[in-house]
């Protein structure tokens, strides 16, 4: 499935902007749920200025409503002039995170000894030579190094990471792992979401009111009602 062209930014537009889950977010920008959730508590590495898909003619306010009305709608994307992407060279990583590549360097090589040197510069944007360096312990800064995932850094992307460790499992032979770690995480963040926006949307309510006692209608009654 095609994705907009700007997938963070694009979420963070829509995470402010929309009703939209989390998941329907995280499948339209091609993006894992917890960089949503991210995104959404303002906890990514910086802050992100929102992209507008639908000026961006990327996306219909129909699709939008479509996707608000109906959690399990999976919107769908404008297909517009073909997107220009570099596919050769090294991963391009800002100068304020290169400093926390021999974190996640050491995170994988820790966590997922299968996957080769190339693969993990692919990942990282780094050198073969750093690599090892940081792999035989031989590294100039190697006591202030401490294993990082490099999701959580802002290195890389946890469909790619997964990809990675995928596509090494393969090779070596051995048996996929299935996460369950965050079985029921979806459900219980979008839920949480949800209940947010309606108690916002009574406080509203009830300061366009006047109202000075304090609010009985809670987001959890009006689920429940």
């Amino acid at each position: 499935m095609a994705q907009p062209l700007m997938p963070h930014a694009t979420a963070s537009w829509l995470v402010d902007n929309t009703a939209l889950s989390f998941e329907q977010i995280a499948e339209f920008c091609g993006l894992h749920i917890l960089e949503v959730q991210a995104i959404a508590d303002d906890t990514a590495a910086t802050k992100l200025t929102g992209r507008d898909p639908i000026r961006a003619h990327e996306l219909t306010q129909e699709e939008i409503d479509k996707g608000q009305a109906d959690p399990d709608y999976t919107l769908k994307i404008i297909k517009g002039p073909e997107q220009v992407r570099r596919t050769k060279g090294p991963r391009y990583t800002p100068v304020s995170k290169r400093s926390d590549k021999p974190d996640g360097i050491a995170w994988i090589i820790r966590n997922h000894p299968e996957i080769s040197d190339g693969a993990i510069g692919n990942l990282i944007g780094t050198t073969r030579t750093t690599i090892a360096a940081i792999r035989d312990r031989s590294h100039w800064n190697i006591a202030n190094i401490t294993p990082k995932d490099p999701v959580t850094l802002g290195l890389t992307t946890q469909r790619e990471l997964d990809a990675a460790v995928a596509k090494a499992g393969k090779a070596a032979g051995l048996e996929p792992v299935v996460d369950t770690r965050l079985d029921g995480d979806r459900e219980a963040l979008i839920a949480e979401l949800r209940q947010q926006r309606a108690q916002a949307a009574i406080d509203a309510e009830a300061v366009e009111a006047g109202e000075a006692a304090p609010i009985e209608r809670t987001a959890e009654n009006l689920f429940k009602s």
